[in-house]
This record gives structure tokens, sequence and C-alpha cells, in this order.
């Protein structure tokens, strides 16, 4: 069975040293290896019940700390082997944090490609902490909105009701398929960060709609309604569309009709691409294809008729 790995991602002061702290704090999150980049800034001492060596720290609460060092794939690495040799504590999850400007698309990249890594680990879901009183910082910080499943909107407490209404709705607009929820002083509760479960294509109707809006920093989503599409035709076009516009698409992210008794979720962070879930059945009575594209100069219309031509040549 593979070991779920969770991404903790977000802008520098967007609360994501916070929320981690509060994570390491719960007695429920025993069994969970913490990778980040630099232990002396989580608020863990208080919390430590002892030091392994130079890099690892045991928590009271059952968590195992280490330092990132290197490459993430040999420190993934390196954790199976200790954790086979009884160095650290049975762990059942992993959860890495990034720097606060970090591009989260090569650690996703990592973790789908290294032939151990995903062999023996699974990306669960990405999370991304919002300043709520500031928003988005910059085109760091909406790549890593794009990219994320859940999204933690941080200092709920001191933003402006008005103020987090707009960056909700920014937020909704920018990555339609996350969950979004506000906290103070990082409390939310694991079960919802951990839960990767995809947002309900229904609701993706209701956020958005067929085609595109424009936002902020040259940033745009677009939803494309398709129906039935021919699975080998639709991974070669997905495959050359990425290799050619791989840059300016952030996420790619739906259900696709192939003709089973339940869709196909199609899950791609730019070049990354998860592997295809198949689902057993359809969610609602809506059996068309809702795929939503996340990026630079995107235009619904455009990716539509590409598609179509790509399916008709391939039932021809």
């Amino acid at each position: 069975m593979k070991t779920p790995v969770v991404l903790v991602t977000g802008f520098l002061g967007s609360g994501k040293t916070t929320l981690i702290s509060r994570l390491l704090e719960r007695p429920d999150m025993g069994e969970t290896a913490v990778i980040v980049n630099e232990l002396g800034e989580i608020g863990i001492d208080h919390h430590l019940l002892r030091r392994v060596d130079e890099r690892t720290v045991l928590l009271a609460s059952g968590c195992v700390c280490c330092v990132l060092r290197g490459d993430l794939a040999d420190e993934l690495r390196d954790l199976l082997d200790r954790r086979d040799a009884g160095e650290v504590p049975h762990f059942g999850r992993v959860v890495i944090e990034t720097t606060g400007v970090a591009d989260p698309t090569p650690i996703v990249m990592t973790l789908l490609s290294d032939p151990v890594v995903r062999n023996h680990y699974e990306l669960e879901s990405v999370v991304a902490t919002v300043d709520g009183v500031h928003g988005l910082n910059g085109p760091e910080s909406v790549k890593q909105v794009a990219v994320a499943d859940r999204l933690v909107i941080t200092k709920a407490d001191i933003a402006a009701p008005g103020g987090r209404a707009n960056l909700e709705e920014q937020l909704a607009r920018l990555n339609p398929t996350a969950h979004a929820r506000a906290a103070t002083f990082g409390e939310v509760e694991p079960e919802w960060l951990f839960d990767g479960a995809a947002r309900d294509p229904r609701d993706i109707d209701l956020v958005r709609g067929p085609g595109h809006r424009e936002l902020d920093h040259d940033v745009r989503s677009c939803v494309l309604y398709l129906d039935e599409v021919d699975w080998t035709a639709f991974g070669l076009w997905l495959t050359m569309l990425l290799q050619a516009r791989g840059q300016d698409i952030l996420r790619v992210k739906g259900f696709l009709n192939v003709g089973g008794d339940g869709p196909v979720l199609v899950n791609c962070v730019q070049h990354a691409v998860h592997p295809p879930v198949h689902l057993d059945e359809w969610p609602d009575d809506d059996r068309r294809s809702r795929l939503v594209f996340i990026g630079r100069d995107l235009d619904a219309e455009r990716l539509r008729e590409s598609l179509t031509a790509f399916d008709r040549v391939a039932r021809s």
C-alpha cells in the first residue's frame, strides 16, 4: 500500500508555517512524517520528544520531522529506508512544506515521475495557504493556488469581511476545482486538508459555467463541455497540448466521458500528469465531459475545436 503525501505550499507570510505548527500539535497527527525546509522555522521546541540526529526530531504527537537539505526524492527514499530499519517510527502519511516562493510543480513532478517514489508514495492533495489580508502576491502565489486541491484562507480573524469576500470570489474564478476554507491561527481539521477528493462536477458548473473569465496576473480559467470522447485521441491531444503550451497551462482537471459506466478523472499540473482514475458511476444524469483549464491565453472554443478534431480523426 502506498503512503499518501500532502504538499503544503503558500506565499511568504501567508500562514503556511502556522498551519503546519498547529497540525503538529494535534494527537491525531501521529504516524505522520513532516518534511520542512528548516526545522527552526517551525515552533516545535516545546513539543520535542527527542532528537534522532542533526536533521530529525520525534514529536510528542508521534510525528517525525525532517529537514529537507537536498533532493526531495532522496529524502523520501531515505525515510523509507529508515522506517524499515526501525530508525524512525512507522508513518502512514508524509506532509511536505515548500518554501514561500517555491513553484510546487517540480515537487509534483517528482512524486509522479520518480520510479521509486511513485512506487511507494502517492500524492493525496496539494494545499495552498492564501493571506486573507493581503490576498495573492504575484505570479508565485497565483501558481500555488492554481495547482491546489485545498485552499486555506488565513488570518480570518483580522481580514475585512468585504476584502475576504472579494478574495474568495477571485480564488473561485482562478481555481474552481479547489475546495476553500477560512482559518484563524491555522486551525483546520486534518481530515479536510488530507481528503484529496475532487470537487463534484455539479459544483464546478455552479461556480463558473461555460466560457472563460479574465483574471489578474494574466491567468484565466475556462471550462470545456464535451460529449463522449475517444480515450486514445484525448491522450494524444493532451500530450501534444502540454508539450506545446506546458508553460502556459497551469492545471487541467475534470471528468471525461469515455463511454464507460462512469467518467475518468483527469488531473494535470503543467507537464505532470496524475494517473487517470476510472470512477464507477456519474454523480448525476449529466454525462458530458467537463474539463477545467487554468492558465494564460486560454480560449475555450479553440480548445474545444482542437480536441473535437482529434476525436473525429480517431473515430473515422
